[in-house]
């Protein structure tokens, strides 16, 4: 989805997966993937791949536990930096299918008028035959919200487009809502474990009220309600979007790092 927005390449060298994004001197990998054992090995593949490319050791969206890792390898050698707009807000699959108690009272709001207002929606697998009007979808979100003009906004249109161009191939699951049988919204994830779904992408037309949580709440009733956990991903610093994902109330969020040299 971002490999080419990021410039991301992959590799595997002794049992491990080794993901590397940027380029020029910003290039940075993430934590190494695979068992714990060995990973001195595989951290010591990583630093030579830095040297031998004469670019400084980086990683970032690091997760806690692996401080502890780079501690242990080379002690006292590296600043840590917590990366607060990288954290994963992890939720109670039941809280957002529910939405029981006062603390969602705003978002029962935002849905009840949703139903009065459009009471002939219909919600939908997103399946190859709707890929096509999501991708119109989008293209229309971001005139509203003026993709040309922003590059965030762009490359995350074409990571989007590229997922709805290979659905076959990705196997990844969504879910869409239709108003008089045009798409006003849609959203697609994937099982992450043995309890917990991600939720990479969600979007809807901006001038209706409440197809954004009845796009989640539809979404998780119908693809994740055998799952413990709904994964929705970092906020990336943007205050509306940190906002949106605060008001949800996460049962906890995952911390992210940055490692660099001292």
């Amino acid at each position: 989805m971002w490999r080419n927005i990021y410039s991301i390449k992959w590799a595997e060298s002794q049992g491990y997966l080794f993901i590397k994004a940027g380029s020029g001197n910003r290039q940075f990998m993430l934590q190494p993937i695979g068992p714990d054992e060995g990973v001195a090995k595989a951290l010591d593949e990583m630093a030579a791949y830095f040297t031998a490319h004469d670019l400084t050791f980086q990683l970032r969206g690091i997760e806690k536990f692996m401080i502890g890792i780079l501690e242990t390898w080379r002690p006292g050698q590296f600043a840590v930096s917590s990366d607060r707009d990288n954290f994963d807000y992890v939720y109670n699959t039941k809280d957002l299918i529910e939405l029981k108690g006062r603390k969602y009272h705003s978002k029962k709001n935002h849905i009840n008028s949703f139903y009065r207002n459009y009471s002939n929606y219909q919600y939908w697998p997103l399946t190859t035959e709707w890929t096509a009007r999501c991708i119109e979808n989008q293209h229309e979100w971001c005139v509203k919200k003026g993709c040309d003009d922003d590059p965030t906004l762009r490359s995350e249109r074409d990571a989007i487009i590229e997922v709805l161009s290979h659905w076959d191939e990705l196997k990844l699951t969504g879910g869409l809502i239709t108003i008089g049988g045009k798409v006003e919204a849609f959203t697609f994830g994937e099982k992450l474990n043995a309890d917990t779904a991600v939720i990479h992408v969600e979007k809807g037309n901006p001038d209706i009220r409440g197809v954004y949580p009845v796009i989640n709440q539809k979404f998780c009733e119908n693809a994740w309600q055998h799952l413990t956990s709904v994964n929705r991903e970092e906020d990336m610093g943007i205050e509306g979007l940190r906002k949106a994902k605060e008001s949800y109330y996460p049962a906890k969020m995952v911390e992210k790092f940055n490692v660099k040299p001292k």
